[in-house]
């Protein structure tokens, strides 16, 4: 991969994870993750690694971006409701400037640049891949799955949840209690059939 390409797309991966954090709207949010996972993705294969890089887009943005963007629809999510949220983001944008340089002046320190790029690993196949995670990683895949079961089925719970206005409607349709007439009334069929 050219250089102009990769820091091309180092940057463009930056200004979207930006887009990601600083966007009042929640599908706003979700468009510049999808940009950035994509990025990744392409990242991924340019530099060598073109099964994960693939994997990355099929499954990040073909399927968990189209999960995350149902859960936003089905909980109607406002930018009206997100807007105390914004002074926050300022802070965690410095907090997370500051742990971003902390990481990379360890990770320059334990491998230098030189030895990172000639560091090559040996060529993986889908076949190798798919036998690791089906045989030393089953455990965890399989419970990866449960939780993502786990996450639609509380969506589907939150977005079904009645709000406060249709709860009263519902409360004031329903009968409140049996009247003293009728109590009385089947009380002595009772005694009489008896």
């Amino acid at each position: 991969m050219p250089p102009w390409l990769f820091f091309s797309l180092a940057m463009l991966a930056i200004l979207s994870a930006l887009g990601v954090i600083l966007q009042a709207n929640p599908v706003h949010c979700l468009l510049g993750l999808a940009i950035n996972l994509l990025d990744i993705g392409l990242l991924f294969i340019g530099l060598g690694a073109v099964t994960i890089g693939f994997l990355q887009i099929i499954i990040y943005v073909g399927a968990i971006m189209v999960l995350f963007l149902f859960v936003i629809w089905l909980l109607n999510l406002q930018a009206e409701g997100l807007r105390g949220y914004l002074g926050l983001k300022f802070f965690g944008a410095i907090g997370a400037a500051a742990l971003t340089a902390e990481l990379a002046v360890i990770f320059l320190r334990q491998a230098p640049i030189s030895r990172l790029v000639t560091a090559s690993a040996t060529q993986s196949s889908i076949s190798n891949l798919g036998q690791a995670l089906f045989s030393d990683y089953l455990i965890a895949f399989e419970v990866t799955s449960i939780l993502l079961l786990a996450a639609v089925v509380g969506a589907i719970g939150l977005a079904r949840r009645i709000p406060p206005s249709a709860d009263i409607e519902h409360r004031s349709q329903m009968p409140t209690a049996i009247p003293a007439s009728a109590r009385a009334d089947s009380n002595r069929r009772e005694r009489t059939s008896a």
